[in-house]
């Protein structure tokens, strides 16, 4: 139950941080370089949302869980499978 609350909690950050990174992209629009739109965006807290989610998703789909969970739900996945 942590790690589905841990990776929706990276998922949500990454998505914030997305969604600001592509909103800042109206600033080459206006006139600005790409140099310059980089430069703001690593300035940006915000932005930094995008990649501490990245890393929190990716830990938590690396580090094992508790394998009496996993088993429990590898036979409740495995039984579904046989009703069909």
């Amino acid at each position: 139950m942590t790690r589905l609350f841990f990776f929706l909690v990276g998922f949500a950050l990454m998505v914030l941080g997305l969604s600001f990174i592509i909103l800042y992209l109206n600033l080459l629009t206006i006139g600005y370089n790409f140099s310059f739109y980089a430069n703001f965006i690593t300035r940006r807290i915000e932005c930094y949302y995008a990649l501490i989610g990245f890393v929190i998703v990716l830990l938590t789909l690396i580090i094992k869980g508790d394998k009496k969970h996993e088993l429990h739900l590898w036979y409740r996945i495995k039984f579904s499978w046989t009703l069909l």
